[in-house]
């Protein structure tokens, strides 16, 4: 045998013994990596237990808070409403003085203008004299 064959014997075993410890290796690497996913499992099982002891009393909140919040809702579009009927008697208010107001001014000017009348002649008998008179 020449140098080129021990050479080739050698290479080929060198890189068969480098497989197998790279197969070695992966075998410990999952190893340990499959405990530390059963420590994970294991971990999560007791997360699910106390999520499921937690999860009842948290569902009943929330469907009391979404009661609350429902009632709140209604209590609101109620007002709403009242409101809006509020808004509405307000403007017929508003519209009744308007009136009232549109009714009775001219009165008011009339009785003033009577008033005058009266007292110009109350004047004219008492004195004998008219308002364009006196100035």
């Amino acid at each position: 045998m020449d140098w080129s064959s021990w050479l080739v014997v050698a290479v080929a075993l060198g890189v068969g013994i480098g497989i197998f410890l790279f197969g070695i290796g992966m075998m410990i690497g999952m190893i340990a990596l499959a405990k530390t996913l059963g420590r994970v499992n294991k971990t999560l099982d007791e997360v699910d237990k106390q999520i499921a002891s937690v999860g009842g009393p948290i569902a009943t909140t929330l469907e009391h808070v979404g009661g609350i919040a429902n009632t709140a809702d209604q209590t609101l579009a109620k007002l709403g409403s009242v409101v809006s009927s509020l808004e509405d008697v307000a403007g017929a208010v508003s519209q009744t003085a308007n009136l009232a107001k549109e009714s009775v001014a001219p009165a008011i000017v009339n009785i003033g203008a009577t008033i005058a009348g009266v007292s110009a002649g109350l004047r004219r008998i008492f004195t004998g004299k008219n308002a364009s008179d006196e100035q």
